[in-house]
């Protein structure tokens, strides 16, 4: 029989060795390095869709599909054949590849992960969404990045590229004609923009709908105010507030109201949003 000091002494050693020795149970286990060019969620933390949308763009990347200029906009999302880019002499044979261009993949990803086509359009649309959950800046780099976010390059006025984060600094992307989609190291140089998260649930805030084309938001309520973002078409904008400011005439209508529009970080004059000239059930700006 083991006495009862003797039993002591042993659990206290046995207590010791455990939580001292390397690659015990209650070590906390390292970060699984990502294999080349391996596609997959590389991080904890994503959101069961935002994995989904992973797993629908590696499953491309896996079949070998075709980056394709203006691939993945048709009716439905999906793969189609793309167009030549009169800028890049490598998209001639695009018209004959089934593939997707980066905007296509990204509309395709999601609608896989939420079950409807909720980030039809091109980079700046899908990056302006209404659906962002949160916005980061270039500055933050990817630190506060979890799998899923989207990526954007370019300028507030032509975003041209984006990108679905994968962790561990790789992203999955249709990057250009000539080449198939692809894992690569998420490039924070040259015009890097920010990134997004995406909500795939019910949208919060005050949703409105745009008309007319290429009306431009601006950076204070002024038509003199610098230009941040053209809307080339109607668009589904959320509102934060609104407020009295410069008078504006405009296609027929004048009116001095002006509502804030987070997801640009910008204004815009209520003559160009449906509805009546004061947003009913939208706050004043403070």
């Amino acid at each position: 029989m083991v006495r009862r000091t003797g039993l002591i002494g042993l659990l206290i050693a046995l207590l010791t060795f455990v939580l001292w020795t390397p690659g015990s149970a209650l070590a906390a286990a390292p970060a699984r390095a990502a294999a080349d060019g391996e596609c997959a969620v590389l991080a904890p933390g994503a959101s069961p869709a935002a994995e989904r949308a992973v797993a629908a763009a590696c499953a491309q990347v896996t079949a070998g599909v075709w980056y394709t200029w203006g691939g993945g906009h048709g009716a439905q999302p999906g793969a189609t054949y793309g167009q030549v880019d009169p800028t890049d002499p490598a998209s001639e044979h695009d018209p004959e590849r089934l593939g997707f261009d980066c905007s296509g993949l990204v509309r395709y990803a999601y609608a896989q992960a939420a079950g409807s086509d909720i980030l039809n359009g091109v980079a700046s649309t899908q990056y302006y969404t209404h659906r962002a959950a949160e916005r980061f800046t270039a500055d933050q780099g990817t630190a506060p990045l979890l799998p899923g976010d989207l990526l954007a390059w370019g300028t507030s006025q032509n975003l041209h590229h984006i990108a679905i984060y994968l962790g561990a600094g790789k992203m999955v992307e249709a990057r250009q004609s000539g080449t198939k989609l692809m894992v690569s190291d998420v490039r924070l140089n040259g015009d890097y923009f920010g990134a997004l998260r995406v909500n795939t649930g019910a949208v919060t805030g005050h949703v409105f709908q745009t008309w007319g084309t290429g009306v431009w938001t601006k950076a204070a309520p002024s038509v003199g105010a610098a230009r941040v973002y053209a809307f080339p078409q109607s668009t589904t904008i959320r509102v934060q507030c609104q407020k009295h400011a410069e008078l504006v005439t405009s296609d027929g209508y004048t009116n001095d109201a002006w509502s804030y529009l987070p997801d640009y970080r910008a204004w815009m004059t209520n003559i160009y949003i449906k509805g009546p000239a004061w947003l009913e059930g939208v706050p004043t700006c403070t």
